[in-house]
């Protein structure tokens, strides 16, 4: 979510397809959309805390220390 390697912690990526990787990165309306829905982030802006989904159906937050805590789902809405 950033252009930093020193940005690589579990907090702050977002796994995606490698097609819409590269759109992101080749298409300038596509990279536009993606920092609007926060999939795409300048180097200098700080990541929000986002909840992610698993295939179990748990949604998780994802900390910088490589840890996990669990999502009460009631709070993301």
């Amino acid at each position: 979510m950033g252009g930093s390697k020193l940005l690589d912690t579990p907090d702050n990526l977002m796994m995606v397809c490698a097609v819409y990787n590269g759109l992101m990165e080749s298409d300038y309306r596509i990279a536009q959309a993606a920092r609007q829905w926060g999939h795409k982030l300048a180097v200098w802006e700080v990541p929000e805390e986002r909840a992610v989904f698993d295939v179990t159906g748990g949604w998780w937050y994802l900390h910088g220390d490589g840890s996990k805590s669990q999502v009460d789902i009631r709070d993301l809405w």
